[in-house]
């Protein structure tokens, strides 16, 4: 999610800055051709799996799956379960572009500001709220919105931080470790209310910190190593990957489809053929777009 906050309203600034604004038809119209064709044809190979008595599914996840609402159902179905993460991205384009354009750069800024401020205490609410309900650990909007919100503030303010001698000691290997380090001990201890609440606010500003240092120090051990081509081919699949892991890592099954290796063999082939059959004619086509 902080990736992804920071790529859009890099973009969304690349664009305001060429030609002086940004237009949300054609926003929304790149976006759509690179989420909703694979998305759905993912989501039409379940449907006839789950109408043939293959898998297991259900009438509401499906309509939620298909209406990016994932994020909102308590326990779905394994299949679909892992749209929950795609469904807050598509609420993200729904809400940020629009944010950026009427409101402007300034004051889209300080909307992520209170968003990252007010995202711990709604996820203190929640929990105490919700606690013994189906809807105690669903990852709502409201819930997760800081991370994206973390990326976006970093997209806007990376000139001036990049002037921040304190800050850009970040960038030094020994304190980026320490950085690492840190998200992983938060990510362990992420049951108590107060770590669940707070250290992920802490989490994205280690996360924003190391992405960024990720694109300023692109030439160095570690930047080589994210641009070496396994890597980046890996990055060119990451759609795909994620839509089509789902039926393959299963750890609950017991069938040969799940077993190492056949599950990641298999969840790269489908992969793979989700990328050359859909997402790299569309992306041609997206670039016509954005020409």
């Amino acid at each position: 999610f902080v990736v992804s906050g920071f790529l859009i309203t890099s973009l969304l600034l690349s664009e305001e800055q060429k030609r002086g604004r940004v237009s949300l038809k054609l926003f929304y119209a790149r976006r759509s051709l690179r989420i909703f064709p694979a998305s759905y044809a993912y989501l039409a190979c379940m449907s006839g799996l789950w109408i043939a008595g293959a898998i297991q599914l259900n009438a509401r996840s499906l309509w939620q799956a298909v209406t990016y609402t994932m994020n909102y159902m308590p326990r779905p179905p394994w299949h679909l379960g892992h749209l929950w993460s795609l469904s807050v991205e598509e609420q993200f384009y729904l809400l940020w572009p629009s944010t950026f354009v009427f409101l402007g750069r300034r004051k889209a800024s300080w909307a992520a500001v209170w968003v990252i401020a007010l995202a711990p205490f709604t996820r203190a609410i929640g929990t105490f709220a919700l606690r013994g309900t189906a809807y105690q650990d669903v990852a709502m909007f409201p819930m997760v919105a800081d991370s994206l919100a973390s990326g976006c503030l970093l997209a806007i303010m990376r000139g001036w931080l990049e002037r921040q001698r304190l800050y850009v000691m970040l960038f030094r290997p020994v304190n980026s470790l320490i950085l690492v380090a840190l998200v992983l001990l938060l990510n362990r201890y992420m049951g108590y209310t107060v770590v669940a609440a707070f250290g992920n606010s802490v989490i994205n500003v280690c996360l924003a910190i190391l992405v960024h240092r990720s694109v300023l120090r692109a030439r160095d051990s570690m930047g080589r190593f994210l641009n070496w081509k396994p890597v980046a081919a890996v990055g060119v699949l990451s759609y795909s990957l994620y839509l089509w892991q789902q039926p393959f890592l299963n750890r609950a099954s017991s069938l040969w489809i799940n077993s190492f290796p056949w599950n990641l063999l298999l969840a790269a082939a489908a992969a793979v053929a989700s990328y050359t059959l859909l997402e790299k004619p569309l992306l041609r086509f997206r670039r016509k777009l954005r020409a």
